[in-house]
């Protein structure tokens, strides 16, 4: 790997405190400055309770990106001579995008803008990014990529707890429990440094369960690996609560104490004897059994579930039988058990908290509650009846692209890669009357842009994240982005004042963060009582939501580690059981299409690709897309290791060599979604979206395979 070119504003001998800028565990690192052309290198904080010190690949190599050479540096827009992007100044492309939202506006209706964020926003642009949509666009068009990833397991916590925090308990705890299910999680390679709080479990005598149809790096660190058929993880929960009613290991006691819906939830579970599950999932009943055994027999066990279960047109239904395990053996709210929900995207879980989602505004308010709309208003200076009402969720709005909607303004998202039934939605873009995209790198969706507007990352700017334990954290400024560069907060300064909102968009993250605080007060996600200051005290360590402010000045709250403990965050403070039976995939096999597709990510790569897939170190690592399948499957289809393979739904066609390995079903294959071109995953997937959450169905759909002729060589 070429060394970085030195970073514009470094300084030599200075270390600065922030976090990794990948995933939800928003690992501790520091950013050394070093003069003399060094640019800026990754060092450890091993105080950082979370990773203590460790990093994958992707975050030591992160300040790759924040090379010139890689990353956007100024802005470009369409010529409107040649048809291709050109630079242009700021003062110009602001212009355009102001003039393309208001024509659109002006023509159609304020429903015509529509305005797309990301989950790797901090929680300062995704709290701008809402009250700009609202405020200055009167939009209700709004939504987010957070939709394609957690979801479902947020609007099943909120239906069980009346809360959704990803872990309600820090992630230490996790070593400290007996007895660990992870369900549809590959940690070892999404989330590398979480992977040791596991490793110590098992090492003070706990057991590790894996539900994965393959055997992965995680997998092969469990105790027990369950490799149901994807699609079928409800009908395995509920068979699993079947033999729990069964075998005698209802927490009585609890249920009556602490829980209520019961005696609909059991029935449910009752429909799903063993036997019938076995047939479903294809896991046997003696390891069904056995996980009884292990879970219920730990004095503290937990369940962790990730995208497997989740990314299914019925993963809410699907988390609840999770969560209804937990509650009928009394997990929930004791110390070092209960249910958790492994949040992937950097800013994930305070990406959904302050308004980029559509039916939401900050502090997890909902956007229909009469108090919340008034308490928000006020806080912004505007008439409660002004807000506009919920709008559609992340695929609806993209799928509405060229239509109802006719403008979009993107900012930290690649949805021609990310998003399901890629190529359609690739359609639905090109289509629109305007594109406008923010982004650090000119990604594939970028390139289709009207407008790219290149903004700050991670080391360039100051501002807040949450990760997926709800520890508010302080990324720091640590170097100055290069001239033509501009943080997102400026950005929507600059446009709001364009289209006549010249006050209530300040550019300084501190600012908005405190007017995040005063209009999340008081509701379910409230920061209120977390400064600035206070993130950046000691080693850093954050603060865990929810801290409201206190009335005594001298003795602020101290967050919130641990949820539950006392009562739920319902009316009643019960837990709620919800009646959940399993229900087929939208889309199952069958004569044409008779093989599971499921898809994931690989160690080295991250989401959509668009900055890791920049990193040579990293390419190295994982250079292409391939498709892991069965030796059994592969004979049949007539393909060897390394050939290529097409795989083929009916919404597309994807090409990439084959990886032939016994450790997937037959019945299954498998294909990482970080690129675009002829191994674009994505084209194949399911838009099926889930009735609750509108979780798109990423992880089941119908294909076929077909061997490919690799081209000729030379002569």
């Amino acid at each position: 790997m070429q060394p970085s070119p030195p970073v514009q504003g470094a300084v030599s001998g200075v270390v600065t405190p922030t976090h990794c800028p990948y995933c939800a565990l928003q690992c501790g690192m520091g950013l050394a400055r070093e003069g003399g052309g060094g640019g800026v290198r990754v060092v450890e904080r091993p105080a950082f309770p979370v990773n203590g010190g460790a990093l994958c690949g992707k975050g030591r190599t992160a300040p790759e990106v924040l090379s010139s050479r890689v990353r956007l540096t100024g802005p470009l827009v369409r010529s409107r001579v040649t048809g291709g992007l050109v630079p242009a100044t700021w003062e110009e492309a602001l212009g355009r995008v102001a003039e393309g939202l208001a024509r659109a506006r002006a023509a159609h209706g304020a429903d015509a803008c529509g305005v797309f964020g990301g989950g790797g926003l901090t929680n300062e642009k995704a709290y701008a990014l809402g009250k700009f949509a609202r405020v200055v666009l009167g939009t209700s068009q709004i939504d987010y990529n957070g939709r394609f990833c957690m979801s479902s397991a947020a609007a099943a916590g909120q239906r069980a707890f009346g809360l959704d925090r990803g872990l309600p308990f820090p992630l230490a705890d996790v070593a400290r429990t007996g007895c660990v299910l992870l369900v549809g999680s590959n940690l070892a390679e999404t989330m590398p440094p979480a992977l040791r709080h596991l490793t110590e479990m098992r090492n003070n005598g706990g057991t590790l369960v894996v539900v994965d149809p393959r055997r992965t790096r995680t997998a092969e660190q469990a105790d027990l690996h369950l490799a149901p058929r994807p699609g079928t993880d409800l009908a395995l929960a509920l068979g699993l609560l079947h033999l729990v009613v069964t075998e005698g290991h209802v927490d009585e006691e609890y249920v009556a104490a602490r829980t209520s819906g019961w005696a609909g939830a059991r029935a449910a579970a009752m429909a799903h004897w063993p036997e019938h599950v076995e047939r479903i999932t294809g896991v046997p009943v003696p390891r069904l059994r056995e996980v009884v055994r292990r879970f219920c027999g730990a004095e503290h066990a937990m369940v962790l579930t990730a995208r497997g279960p989740e990314q299914q047109a019925k993963g809410t239904d699907t988390v609840s039988a999770w969560i209804n395990l937990c509650l009928a053996t009394g997990r929930p709210g004791r110390p070092l058990s209960g249910y958790g929900c492994l949040t992937g995207q950097g800013n994930g879980q305070g990406g959904r908290e302050h308004g980029q989602k559509a039916d939401q505004l900050p502090g997890y308010r909902k956007l229909t509650d009469p108090a919340a709309r008034a308490h928000v208003a006020a806080v912004w200076g505007v008439d409660p009846d002004s807000l506009p009402g919920p709008g559609r969720s992340a695929y609806e709005l993209l799928d509405a692209l060229g239509g109802d909607v006719r403008a979009l303004l993107l900012m930290g998202s690649n949805p021609v890669v990310s998003a399901p039934r890629a190529a359609h939605v690739e359609e639905r873009i090109r289509s629109l009357d305007f594109l406008a995209v923010a982004d650090v790198v000119l990604s594939e969706t970028a390139a289709l842009a009207d407008v790219v507007l290149p903004v700050t990352q991670w080391a360039e700017e100051t501002g807040t994240v949450t990760n997926l334990e709800g520890r508010v954290l302080l990324r720091r400024k640590a170097v100055d982005p290069p001239p033509g560069v501009r943080t997102d907060l400026d950005v929507l300064h600059g446009l709001a004042a364009l289209l006549g909102h010249g006050k209530g968009f300040p550019a300084d993250p501190e600012e908005v963060f405190d007017e995040l605080r005063r209009a999340g007060a008081g509701g379910v996600a409230d920061y209120a009582g977390i400064t600035y200051a206070r993130l950046a005290e000691g080693d850093g360590e954050g603060v865990f939501w929810p801290c409201p402010e206190t009335a005594d000045a001298g003795a602020a709250h101290p967050g919130t580690p641990r949820l539950f403990l006392e009562r739920f965050a319902t009316a009643d403070g019960r837990a709620r059981f919800v009646a959940v039976s399993h229900r087929e995939a939208a889309e199952e096999p069958d004569a044409e299409y008779p093989v599971v597709l499921t898809t994931g990510r690989v160690l080295a790569q991250y989401q959509s690709g668009a900055q890791t897939r920049r990193v040579a170190e990293l390419n190295a690592a994982a250079p292409g897309p391939f498709v892991e399948l069965h030796p059994r499957l592969a004979a049949r289809v007539g393909v060897a290791d390394g050939e290529p393979v097409a795989v083929v739904s009916r919404r597309g066609r994807a090409t990439a060599p084959a990886r032939v390995t016994p450790d997937i079903r037959p019945d299954t294959v498998f294909m990482p979604f970080h690129w675009p071109g002829e191994g674009r995953a994505n084209v194949l997937t399911h838009p099926a979206l889930d009735p609750v959450s509108r979780m798109p169905e990423f992880k089941v759909c119908a294909v076929r395979l077909e061997a490919v002729e690799a081209p000729a060589g030379p002569g």
